[in-house]
């Protein structure tokens, strides 16, 4: 007798395994937070723009602003035309017809860069302001007192 072969089922397959879904909190917390940095840059920036801003409105600025670009010495310098950075540094505290104000402000021109730095005290008698220091750095080239 010889035997006859006996069938053998083929080994039964597992059905796929889906993949386990997250709940997303890990992207909301990601957007969420995307969100609040994006917010906290173009708040910080208004407040920057704000202040430099209120700065370039004042008569400090305007009067060491309009000397400097305007001074030969400057325009030999830095050439012509002059132009005005927009980073301006310092504080100008004026109330009650009082005040002070320390300055700095960036000018260039073909020829280079300078630092324009201004110091002024508010005399409440005149009513204006009246200048201690103002002074412009040329890169490389030695300082230039608007004052004189």
């Amino acid at each position: 007798m010889t035997a006859t072969p006996q069938y053998i089922p083929p080994p039964l397959q597992q059905p796929p395994q889906q993949p386990v879904k997250s709940t997303g909190c890990l992207k909301w917390l990601l957007a969420g937070c995307s969100v609040l940095l994006a917010l906290c840059i173009v708040v910080f920036a208004g407040i920057v723009i704000f202040a430099f801003g209120m700065i370039k409105r004042t008569d400090v600025y305007r009067i060491a602003n309009d000397r400097a670009i305007h001074d030969p010495r400057v325009i030999d310098a830095v050439g012509t035309p002059v132009e005005t950075g927009w980073w301006v540094r310092g504080s100008i505290d004026a109330h009650d017809g009082e005040g002070s104000a320390d300055i700095t402000f960036p000018i260039h021109g073909p020829k280079g860069k300078a630092t324009v730095e201004a110091r002024a005290t508010r005399d409440v008698r005149a009513g204006k302001w009246v200048f201690t220091n103002m002074k412009v750095y040329p890169d490389g080239g030695p300082p230039i007192d608007l004052l004189e």
